[in-house]
Parts: C-alpha cells; structure tokens; sequence
C-alpha cells in the first residue's frame, strides 16, 4: 500500500496484490484491506462530496484526489491511513505501507 502525499496533504494511494496471509477468499488481512480501502471511496464521495479517480484491476486499487478535494477528504484519507496502520502493526509480515511526495 503506497500513500501518495503533497505536503500535509493525502492525494492518492495504490493498493496492489494479495496479502498471502490466508487462502483467498479466507484472508482476514486481504478483507480488512478491502474494507477500509472500499469505505474509504464510498465515504469521499457520500460524505466529502469528492468523486475521486478509482481505478481497479485484478488485486488492486488505484485511488486520486481532485486538486480541490478539501478537509474532509484529508480526515477521510487520514483515517485510512490510521486503519491500514494498525491493520500493518499487527500483521507486519502481510501488509506493508509506504509513503510517497
């Protein structure tokens, strides 16, 4: 998982593969992922008013910010961030997060 970053600012994030923690279809991690990167899309839109750019192929997600996406898409994207990081500290070895500007 890549956080892509402008200053303070989340703009984007690229989720790609499978976390391999389970069979697919059983892996907690992968669901967890899933759920969080899922909640956050819907949650731009339907509570931020921002139509982000998703892309999604086969085991991954692509997500942009419109320039103007404002304050509360940066909770939103924080609070992403916040998820997938407990979500990585503990299961280090199957989620790995970084950070890009």
């Amino acid at each position: 998982m890549t956080f892509r970053e402008k200053g303070d600012d989340i703009i984007g994030f690229s989720c790609q593969g499978h976390a391999g923690y389970a069979p697919e279809g059983s892996d907690i991690v992968c669901a967890a992922v899933s759920c969080l990167t899922e909640t956050c899309v819907n949650a731009l839109e339907s509570v931020a008013g921002v139509r982000a750019e998703v892309r999604i192929g086969d085991g991954s997600m692509d997500v942009l910010l419109p320039g103007d996406a404002g304050h509360d898409a940066q909770v939103i994207m924080k609070s992403l961030r916040q998820g997938l990081r407990d979500v990585a500290e503990e299961y280090p070895r199957y989620l790995r997060l970084t950070e890009k500007q």
